[in-house]
């Protein structure tokens, strides 16, 4: 994974919880790539197709809140997620997140400073957002090098097999 990220946003609102990022019906399917296809369909129908190609999820306060259901991150990467960034999290939604490989960068005022369709970029080792349509440039969380390296890695358990296979 590479610490600079551009696409175009999605945004939404505040309290979206793990029931409407990916709801329990769903929850009996093992495959990450067929996950993806339910993800965030009560709230827009065409979601995946907007997303498919790479997009910057954008979310108000509480993202992520509900169940700790780790399939709710994984919808979401599958799906074409390539980063969410919200004015905050719920702790498992946020851990789930980085847990699968899926980064997420809290940032104060970013779901009122940006609209469905704008254009950013995103340093995740500065939390430096660019919103290259409207020229408004916020400042996110940064992610610690040990964070970074789970997220290149794929995911904790790809981190810890790498690890484990580097010992002497």
């Amino acid at each position: 994974m590479e610490s600079k990220i551009k696409a175009k946003t999605i945004v939404f609102g505040n309290n979206i919880d793990t029931d409407v990022i990916l709801p329990g019906k769903y929850l009996v399917i093992v495959d990450p790539y067929e996950l993806g296809k339910h993800a965030l369909e009560s709230l827009d129908t065409d979601f995946v197709n907007k997303a498919k190609n790479g997009i910057v999820l954008i979310g108000g306060k509480n993202f992520g809140c509900g169940s700790s259901r780790e399939q709710a991150p994984l919808a979401l990467k599958y799906a074409g997620v390539k980063c969410v960034i919200a004015e905050s999290f719920a702790r498992i939604f946020y851990r789930n997140s980085i847990n699968i490989g899926l980064p997420v960068i809290e940032c104060k005022d970013i779901s009122t400073t940006t609209k469905s369709g704008d254009t950013i970029s995103v340093d995740l080792t500065t939390g430096k957002i660019q919103n290259q349509t409207n020229k408004q440039t916020l400042q996110g969380t940064t992610l610690p090098p040990f964070i970074m390296e789970i997220l290149s890695d794929g995911g904790l358990i790809e981190n810890l097999h790498k690890k484990m296979m580097n010992k002497p």
